[in-house]
């Protein structure tokens, strides 16, 4: 099935959200009202089965009380240390829940409620690696007695956990999987618009946001969302009004605030910076607020000023290759060539598929009279990004430095070809350096 088909599929039928799936990086515990359903097939001791009374009425202290009694004498009873672990986790004792999950799975490696318990709670505390592997294990066996549902709920985690990786054929594989088993829920268009944004499918991505956002109009992820794709897309007027409409019911929403800056940023408005300059003031620790701020700031053309932003993430990053991104271009616009050259340099051997580091190299080679790193450059970019007609410029001008008179000719002609009158003063320069290199302009 084509990807662009399979998340249409993920994305068509949605219900109501009345049985939610946990957050993607926050699934919770099973349920106590499903813990009788958890029960092995063979009947738990009188002791045991008080224990999961309580845990049915959510009587943590007095299940505990049994429970550890119980275990004092019999250390091995992989049912009653789920039930210990449940009531823990349910308590929100983290440790002591995992090693009695982990006690269990020892006395029955092959229990599928303590290996989805076990990987949810591994989720949740961020120990993504051997959450995937409980969670799988647990798709692989027997759900017994806690069904289909719950075989689907760990497919569900496991497709976010995969989409969290980035991984979105296997995330789409997942999903499917947990749809095999039970109707579509709420969340899964969200998650399914996740999956086809990370993979490039955007309009698939749209199609899905849009299906959540005609059954809940509220939802602000699904907005946010949408408005993500929208300005992926260049489409920011609509972005905007999405965005503007988000907001409406989530003021204070920093990230909806963030984006909106973005958007209007792209539009040349003036609302854009003071909304980052604020959104900034509140949250000067949010790393993500002050790379925004300071990109906003170099399209209002406070280059110094976006640079100290960028001088001062950089302390913290110094091998993030999309500040020094950020950093070699505003050093471009101070007319600091050489330490722009520097940054570009070390920007394209953190990141050699850039395309824009290439391009930034180049220019700033060209304007330390390095001709051969800027051809260098213009090589390594054109892997990435076609030509246009500043680059091919670039190429006239290094091969022309180089005395190269037959390879400058022909990318001088290329660059009148495609410059097409709109950078007069070039070419004025390349009419004239042609006519010297002895062809024809």
């Amino acid at each position: 099935m084509h990807r662009c088909i399979l998340f249409f599929v993920l994305s068509v039928a949605m219900t109501s959200a009345s049985a939610q799936d946990p957050a993607p990086t926050e699934p919770k515990p099973i349920p106590s009202t499903q813990a009788p359903a958890l029960a092995e097939p063979a009947p738990p001791s009188p002791e045991v089965a008080e224990a999961e009374a309580a845990i049915v009425k959510s009587d943590w202290k007095t299940a505990t009380a049994k429970l550890d009694a119980w275990l004092k004498d019999h250390p091995n009873d992989g049912e009653a240390l789920f039930d210990a672990g449940y009531a823990a986790d349910s308590e929100g004792r983290t440790a002591d829940a995992e090693g009695l999950y982990r006690r269990a799975l020892e006395a029955d490696p092959q229990s599928f409620k303590a290996h989805v318990s076990l990987g949810l709670l591994l989720a949740r505390e961020g120990n993504v690696e051997d959450a995937h592997t409980e969670l799988a294990k647990a798709t692989q066996l027997d759900a017994g007695d806690a069904g289909q549902a719950m075989k689907a709920r760990a497919w569900r985690a496991l497709a976010k956990l995969d989409a969290t990786a980035h991984d979105s054929t296997e995330a789409s594989n997942d999903l499917l999987e947990a749809l095999k088993l039970s109707p579509e829920r709420a969340d899964d268009g969200l998650l399914a618009a996740r999956i086809a944004e990370d993979a490039g499918e955007n309009a698939a991505a749209e199609a899905a946001y849009r299906r959540v956002l005609a059954t809940d109009p509220n939802s602000g992820q699904a907005q946010a969302g949408l408005a993500h794709v929208l300005m992926a897309r260049k489409e920011y007027p609509e972005a905007e009004e999405q965005l503007r409409t988000a907001l409406k019911q989530s003021p204070a929403d920093p990230a909806l605030s963030a984006q909106l800056a973005m958007a209007l940023a792209a539009q040349d408005k003036a609302e854009a910076l003071p909304l980052m300059q604020k959104l900034h003031q509140d949250h000067p620790a949010d790393v993500s607020m002050t790379r925004m701020l300071a990109a906003v700031l170099a399209d209002a053309g406070d280059y110094a000023g976006s640079d100290k932003l960028y001088a001062t993430l950089l302390e913290k990053t110094p091998d993030d290759a999309a500040l020094l991104l950020g950093h070699g271009q505003n050093l471009i616009h101070e007319l600091r060539f050489v330490d722009a050259m520097k940054a570009y340099t070390r920007a394209t051997e953190l990141d050699p598929a850039n395309g824009d580091g290439w391009s930034g190299l180049a220019f700033a080679a060209s304007r330390t009279h390095q001709s051969d790193v800027t051809l260098h450059a213009l090589t390594m970019r054109s892997k990435y990004l076609p030509e246009v007609a500043s680059t091919y410029f670039l190429w006239a001008t290094a091969y022309d430095d180089l005395h190269q008179r037959g390879q400058a000719a022909t990318y001088y002609q290329h660059f009148l070809d495609a410059a097409a009158g709109k950078f007069p003063d070039q070419e004025w320069q390349a009419r004239q350096r042609l006519k010297i290199l002895g062809s024809k302009p």
